[in-house]
């Protein structure tokens, strides 16, 4: 190649010399010099490699400043023309390159070969890929800048997988009709199935990593975990990018999933009494399914597996374990083994049936063991589950939901399909004069009229016995497709309350309620409303109690945010969390070990669930009942303070005590504390309240002033727990919170709370007063004042904390 392209420069060269600048009279010499050397040994290589190397350089250098180097290097052009390209790629040589077998063991040399075909790969188009293809008789017989680049696809280095994937994805959006042949001819799509078989098992280590039952996770366990997701849906990105040109390797994408991973191993893992350690777990099983479905956007893959989930499995999936150690024995990290799907691998003794309504009970019955239908098992992860498991099982239906490529027939059969659909598709029979659209869309929620989705749905099941070789058997079902909608509905209003699931977890809950629910259109019936309002009571009692506990100065402010929060995350297009937020424990949980139980933190955290779980019970019951959500609460505004308050008569504003500001020293008690040990100090003690706020006081004598005093330090009044020292009738024991809500900065940094939870310790003070009245003066001072914060907090809630909404 150089000397054909320096021959090529001589004679350019001898007209234009002249005008030539260093650096290109440099690559003149530089390729005249390797001209000389018909044979590279060891006198000349050193020179040779060197020249090669300078060369590289200077083209690298004139490609992207100077045309004059590229103008001589190849007839006047640059390597971002097509003319240049086809100089380039019409020999034989960049193939041979390609082909070279070098010594790989050189992890550098590795890379930059990689890099190398990847280049290339970039230059493609329709005209170009011609160059890179061997044919016979117009059949592509060898396409060694594919082949060779698959050889690496599975290698241990991240980077070269992911610049295999660039160079194969630039190939495929290519769009030649001969090139999607030879790649989906065998043996190369064995390309296909060994990623499918490299992805699964990926998704077994993650399956180790993750664990139903963890209530808390390291730093480092869930870095790993968040890793090994990420690859997992980057896997699945770019089998969704592969499998968009090339109808024939989607579908045997869409097989090889289905009949290495979802058959055998995922659907299996929904049923609760499968869950033995051996197999995925439940939340592993449940993250999987609805990464495939939200990313590989695969119409039969998605329909599929709808119809799989409404069926009654009457016999176990078989060889699962066999089929999990055979893919760890066949799987090697630089190649998977190129072996097509064996026997065992299509699950044909797996036997599913379609019952009727009436034995689906398991869910009303709560016996999870017994749930032979899969749906049947997602919705009693919802009704029983545990945090980690209900927020799974809502994300699948969410994903279903959110699926395009879902058949709304199977929707419907999944109780899921919207309220505003299912209209809209009644009034389009009626209107085109088909009955059983105009009998649903006016009968009663008894009608057990048809409406037409059994034949997609046949069509699905015969699939499934069909294709994949699953034996099924079809009973007509009799009752009205509302009863699939309403079994969805009993499981979310069971759910709403459940008082062991964190408030998170509910307001995804919500989200879909709201989604198979729009306000203006209801659906409920007296049960479901009054279950909710049960619930609600049963929440304004426990908000009732917030309102003396330690943070009711910042209650209304909190219930306020989280009303515009919870709004805006149920009015929502799609849920709030990606599916991989159900692999973690949820906040509450991953705290619980963090904080001490005793403290305000805790205490602080509590009362944002109970606001959390109240405001999403409130939204619950004005959408049900058909009206809008109003952005704001109806809560009173701040009342007067009276004349006679305590911070009236300390002369402080509306804006509070502040460090280093006066007051007046009316009611103060004059008491002795040690913040530091041996350092014992006087001050004046003060408890006042303003509105919601309230405050603890220690303040100097002022110097000038003898009835004034200087505020020297504020703790708040809520939440000090006052308590005489039963030993010593003058010692008054406080507790002291922040002034602020932690709660941010710990749902932030909840790992490294766990490193210094220390600092989550409240403060403790320990007051002397003079004698056993002046301690008791001090305590009902407090108990007062606390009395009138809380009464203002209740004042201000009353509108809200009502039964009637």
């Amino acid at each position: 190649m150089y000397v054909a392209a320096s021959a090529q420069m001589q004679k350019v060269a001898i007209s234009h010399v002249h005008k030539l600048d260093p650096f290109v009279l440099h690559l003149i010499y530089l390729t005249d010099q390797l001209m000389k050397f018909q044979v590279v040994n060891d006198v000349n290589k050193a020179f040779v490699i060197e020249a090669l190397r300078s060369i590289a350089e200077l083209v690298t250098y004139g490609d992207q400043h100077d045309t004059d180097f590229f103008e001589f290097f190849m007839e006047k052009q640059n390597l971002k023309s097509d003319q240049s390209i086809y100089y380039l790629f019409s020999n034989e040589h960049i193939n041979f390159l390609i082909t070279y077998s070098f010594d790989f063991r050189n992890e550098e040399l590795l890379s930059y070969y990689i890099s190398f075909l990847r280049a290339i790969s970039g230059k493609l188009n329709k005209n170009t890929i011609s160059l890179f293809v061997k044919t016979e008789k117009e059949d592509i017989v060898a396409f060694p800048l594919y082949v060779e680049a698959i050889r690496f696809a599975f290698h241990e280095e991240g980077m070269i997988r992911t610049a295999v994937r660039a160079l194969t994805l630039n190939i495929y959006h290519v769009g030649d009709v001969c090139v999607n042949q030879y790649i989906a001819s065998t043996p190369h799509n064995d390309y296909f199935l060994d990623f499918v078989k490299f992805f699964i098992e990926h998704c077994i280590s993650l399956n180790g990593m993750v664990s139903p039952t963890t209530e808390s996770q390291s730093p480092e366990s869930t870095s790993s975990i968040l890793s090994a997701a990420d690859e997992i849906e980057d896997s699945l990105y770019y089998l969704n990018d592969v499998s968009a040109g090339i109808p024939d390797v989607r579908m045997l994408i869409n097989d090889s999933m289905l009949k290495l991973l979802i058959f055998p191993m995922l659907l299996p893992s929904l049923r609760i009494e499968a869950s033995d350690g051996k197999k995925f777990s439940s939340v592993t099983s449940l993250y999987l399914l609805c990464s495939i479905l939200r990313i590989l956007k695969i119409k039969d893959l998605a329909n599929t597996v709808a119809a799989a989930l409404i069926c009654s499995i009457e016999s176990h999936f078989p060889n699962f374990e066999a089929k999990l150690n055979d893919l760890r024995e066949d799987h090697d990290e630089s190649h998977v083994d190129d072996e097509e799907p064996s026997g065992d691998l299509n699950s044909s003794s797996m036997i599913i049936s379609i019952p009727s309504l009436s034995t689906s009970s398991s869910v009303q019955h709560n016996c999870w063991g017994s749930a032979s239908v899969l749906r049947d098992a997602l919705i009693s992860y919802i009704t029983s589950g545990n945090d980690m498991q209900v927020v799974g099982s809502l994300s699948v239906w969410t994903t279903f939901l959110q699926t395009k490529e879902l058949d709304e027939s199977l929707l419907d059969v999944l109780g899921i399909l919207p309220q505003r659909k299912q209209h809209k598709k009644l009034l389009l029979k009626a209107l085109v004069g088909e009955d059983t659209g105009e009998e649903q869309l006016f009968a009663s929620e008894k009608s057990t009229t048809k409406d037409g989705r059994d034949g997609e749905l046949s069509i699905y099941l015969q699939s499934l016995k069909d294709k994949y070789e699953v034996s099924c058997s079809y009973q007509e079902v009799g009752e009205s497709p509302r009863i699939h909608r309403f079994l969805v509905l009993d499981a979310l209003i069971s759910l709403f309350c459940r008082t062991d699931i964190s408030a998170d977890t509910l307001w995804d809950g919500g989200w879909l309620l709201r989604q198979l629910l729009p306000y203006s259109e209801t659906e409920f019936n007296t049960h479901y409303l009054q279950s909710l309002k049960d619930s609600f009571k049963e929440c304004c009692s426990q908000l009732i109690q917030e309102q003396r506990g330690s943070w009711p100065d910042l209650l209304i402010q909190v219930m306020c945010d989280e009303w515009r929060k919870c709004k805006r995350a149920i009015e929502a297009s799609s849920p709030r969390k990606e599916p991989k937020s159900m692999l973690f424990p949820t906040k509450k949980s991953s705290l619980s070990d963090v904080i001490p139980v005793e403290s305000s933190f805790a205490a602080g955290e509590t009362m944002h669930e109970r606001v959390k779980v109240f405001v999403l019970l409130h939204q619950l019951q004005i959408f049900s009942a058909g009206r809008s959500l109003p952005d704001q609460l109806p809560i009173l505004p701040p009342d007067d303070f009276p004349e006679t308050s305590r911070a009236k008569s300390a002369g402080l504003n509306i804006i509070g005590p502040k460090l280093s500001t006066e007051l007046n020293l009316v009611d103060v008690v004059p008491c002795r504390i040690a913040f530091e040990r041996g350092k014992e100090r006087h001050f004046n003690f003060l408890a006042i309240s303003m509105g919601t706020s309230g405050w603890i006081i220690l303040a100097d004598e002022s110097p000038v002033k003898p009835s004034c005093g200087i505020v020297r330090v504020v703790a708040p009044l809520a939440g000090c727990n006052p308590k005489i020292d039963e030993s010593h009738s003058i010692w008054l024991h406080l507790q002291i919170r922040p002034s602020t809500s932690p709660l941010t900065e710990t749902a932030k940094n909840a790992t490294n709370l766990k490193l210094k939870s220390k600092s989550l310790v409240d403060g403790r003070w320990t007051l002397a007063f003079k004698d056993e009245a002046a301690c008791k003066s001090a305590l009902t001072m407090i108990q007062e004042e606390i009395d009138l914060q809380s009464s203002e907090v209740e004042r201000r809630l009353k509108p809200l904390i009502s039964e009637d909404i």
